[in-house]
């Protein structure tokens, strides 16, 4: 028997059933009935795609192992209402809702078609059949019909009981008996029963490594997407000294590009790196272009880091004789502007290329040449490229206006700048958000206290947002000028307008310690602390600690220093000297704590932050590790959760780490049990013991960091992790009186609270949600008979209070 083999001599459907073993009888439905539900299914399609509709339907007619034994129903399968869940599975296609404003970070923007599909699989050898004995070729009859009952039960089984079935079968099987089995069930298009039926043969001590059934799996694995599965046997395949088929590297990075999760465009470049230093193949054009675009099209601040692998992708194209396609060009100059430090050389031999080769430049090479120039002050060039610009379209993008001004800024012409956001208004009829920053930042910069001021003016009536920026940038001048008067009526006017600054804040505390008012300090210190979004940090502490010693105010100092301590905040050193000297009299030492341990709040917290998404990167012998929070930059809900995160963690945050859209803490061995329960190897997991775990905060934190509130008021949690690990989950949140519907999209689970189940989680955790976020999450369809009861789910403390040490 071969897989994927088809005899000329038969057609196909008798074929088919020739090569069924023996023992096994399909159930054959009227073929009446059969091929008027092919009609009706196919009226609508050419003929040419009839033809295969017709052949395709017939063959699952009489192949599928459903029709022998239904699949039983798990906790994520049970039917329910059809309209809440049809519901349910439209919110899940939307996308987060965005409190945010425009910014320049956009991905790079392809009009042209990128040539052949990118799964260029007809251009390829595929992989290789997989040779197998007949089932009568078996040599006893015993033999013959477990074989077949196995191929028949374990379609229709989960994987545990799979297992299961197969360990009862220890005393009998062979290598021979076990790759027929799995041979039938990737025939029968059951690859998951395949993967698993492999997986177990590699644990039995007869097996031997069979190359020709490895590369069959990770295909067809790679095909269904499933890139961790498709991982896995190439890792097998490398580990046993041997090289996977250039179709295998192809079908495994067009698997991790098709995914949007993170890290899985860093594993595609690894894997083609590889593909081509290893296995020495030469890519498919499709497959450069592929994955080229799929560089270009993440998020500004992760796509910028690949400038290395897309100038690789570059070169291999080069040397490969393929025609560069103008988008390739412009894609690799859009790279080298968005880079920290620009590489002026090659952005001008990338211009010189498309120009031998008859690419005109586009208006995003030219607005890219203009980044570039902004971030170098190359005054002379981005004047040439404006000219290119203005002479090849009408319609100038608003940036590009942005990076001239900032051009003008680095060598001082702030005067030119503000001619040049003047011309924005004529030109493009009205001001864009960033131009606005852009040229309050460069009035502040050059003190240009009145320019800035009425510039402010003209941004607060244009009802753009957000303010908060210019609102900074105006306070930090008016710091630096001396200007305290202005500089309050600044903050009392950024606090009617926007929400609530830790940075805001700290300007004017700063200004009030530098002016000797004390007692106003105080009061605004007490308001920090008393703004769940705002709260106190190292700075603000150190601010007031100043004040107080410059003041004489030791008691007060000390109280301070108390609180600093609690918080385990880092005290500047030339605070320190004075600081000995007034608790010298009580023998006290000035020391910046080192002992760290989580109270009982942070660890639920950080129970909640786990299933909501948080990774934990650990070390190679797995004795310290840090954890890694990945923020939306458009989420108004994660800016706030950062925040409040940082401040709540503030001991635990590695300061180098933090970037807009991640904070990271150091790393530490305190973390080893968070890593063994839900990172076990390197990989998320739902721990065992999670339905001990869920209180009301844990739930809190899961629905802030990685859940979403639907335009209907549903409550949708996403997590990830196995179907048994989600099903424990839901019958604990069914327990508690909270009904579930779970929907798998990719590689999440989510989990949907609908109708009056929302109400009721909202009940539960409202009062652990940051107050600033309520209007945001609160379900908004909560009926009059409802906001009455005053019933909540019975979350009993004792079963879900959280304990480190409950490993067993």
């Amino acid at each position: 028997m071969q897989v994927n083999a088809r005899s000329q001599n038969q057609p196909p459907l008798i074929f088919l059933l020739s090569s069924l073993p023996s023992p096994v009888k399909p159930y054959l439905p009227p073929m009446r009935t059969a091929i008027s539900l092919l009609r009706s299914l196919s009226a609508s399609l050419p003929l040419h795609h009839r033809r295969r509709l017709l052949i395709h339907r017939t063959f699952s007619l009489f192949t599928t192992p459903h029709a022998l034994n239904p699949p039983r129903t798990s906790l994520l399968t049970r039917s329910a209402d059809h309209s809440s869940v049809s519901h349910f599975v439209e919110h899940l296609a939307g996308e987060d809702e965005n409190w945010d404003f425009e910014k320049d970070n956009e991905p790079f923007n392809f009009e042209a078609c990128f040539g052949p599909s990118i799964d260029d699989s007809n251009n390829l050898k595929t992989s290789p059949t997989v040779d197998v004995k007949e089932l009568d070729e078996m040599p006893e009859q015993w033999r013959r019909s477990k074989l077949a009952w196995l191929c028949k039960e374990l379609p229709s089984h989960k994987p545990a009981t799979v297992v299961r079935i197969l360990n009862a079968q220890r005393k009998w099987v062979h290598q021979e008996d076990m790759t027929y089995v799995a041979v039938h069930c990737l025939r029968i298009r059951e690859n998951e029963t395949g993967f698993r039926v492999y997986k177990w043969m590699m644990q039995q001590h007869w097996f031997r490594f069979d190359f020709t059934l490895a590369t069959k799996l990770a295909d067809l694995m790679g095909k269904e997407r499933k890139y961790l599965k498709c991982r896995e046997i190439f890792d097998d395949i490398i580990n046993h000294g041997l090289v996977p088929t250039e179709y295998t590297f192809h079908i495994l990075i067009i698997s991790y590009l098709s995914s949007s999760n993170r890290g899985c465009l860093d594993e595609a470049c690894a894997i083609y790196n590889r593909m081509i230093q290893l296995g020495g193949y030469s890519p498919r054009l499709s497959l450069h272009n592929s994955l080229f675009k799929a560089i270009l099209t993440a998020p500004r601040d992760l796509s910028k880091r690949y400038l290395n692998q897309a100038e690789f992708v570059f070169h291999q194209m080069v040397t490969s004789g393929f025609k560069i396609h103008r988008d390739i060009y412009s894609g690799l100059v859009w790279l080298h502007s968005y880079q920290d430090k620009i590489d002026k050389e090659r952005i001008a031999a990338l211009r010189g290329e498309m120009q031998l080769s008859g690419i005109e430049e586009s208006k995003e090479v030219l607005v890219s040449v203009l980044r570039a120039c902004s971030k170098e002050g190359d005054v002379e060039e981005a004047e040439k490229t404006w000219k290119k610009l203005l002479d090849s379209t009408q319609s100038i993008p608003s940036q590009a206006f942005v990076y001239k001004m900032e051009v003008y800024a680095k060598n001082g012409e702030y005067m030119r700048s503000l001619e040049v956001f003047k011309d924005i208004q004529e030109r493009l009829g009205s001001v864009s958000t960033s131009a606005f920053h852009k040229i309050i930042e460069v009035l502040c910069k050059a003190r240009a206290s009145e320019l800035a001021e009425s510039v402010m003016i003209d941004f607060i009536e244009s009802g753009k947002k957000p303010l908060m920026p210019s609102f900074i940038d105006l306070m930090e001048m008016y710091s630096t000028l001396g200007m305290h008067d202005k500089l309050e009526y600044t903050f009392f006017q950024s606090l009617e307008k926007c929400r609530p600054n830790r940075t805001i804040y700290n300007i004017y505390l700063t200004s009030l310690v530098h002016i000797g008012n004390l007692g106003k300090a105080e009061e605004i210190l007490r308001q920090m602390q008393n703004l769940e979004d705002v709260g106190v940090d190292s700075k603000s502490c150190n601010t007031i600690l100043r004040g107080y010693l410059d003041g004489r105010e030791y008691v007060k100092a000390e109280k301070i220093y108390a609180l600093m301590n609690e918080k385990k905040y880092h005290i500047e050193p030339d605070l320190v000297k004075n600081l000995e000297r007034v608790l010298s009299s009580n023998e006290e030492v000035v020391k910046n704590p080192i002992t760290l341990k989580l109270s009982k709040e942070q660890r639920e917290a950080l129970v909640g932050l786990l299933l909501g998404g948080l990774k934990i990167e650990s070390d190679e012998k797995r004795k310290n590790h840090k954890l890694v929070l990945k923020f939306n930059e458009n989420s108004g809900v994660h800016k706030v959760l950062k925040s409040h995160i940082c401040n709540e963690y503030n001991e635990w945050m590695d300061l180098c780490g933090e970037k807009d859209d991640q904070i990271t803490t150091i790393s530490h061995s305190y973390f080893g049990f968070y890593a063994d329960q839900f990172w076990p190897q390197g990989q998320p997991v739902i721990p065992k013991l999670i339905h001990r775990w869920l209180s009301p905060r844990v739930l809190a934190y899961w629905y802030m960091y990685g859940g979403y509130k639907t335009s209907s008021g549903d409550i949708l949690l996403k997590i990830r992790g196995s179907e048994d690990g989600v099903n424990r989950i839901v019958k604990a949140l069914e327990k508690k009186s909270l009904t579930c519907k779970v929907k798998r999209k990719g590689g999440f689970f989510w989990i949907g609270l609908l109708g009056s189940n929302s109400i009721w989680f909202w009940k539960l955790v409202d009062p652990y949600i940051l107050g600033s976020l309520k209007h945001h999450l609160k379900p908004e369809h909560i009926s009059a008979d409802l906001k009455e009861k005053t019933q909540t789910p019975d979350f009993d403390s004792s079963d879900s209070d959280y304990n480190e040490d409950d490993t067993s």
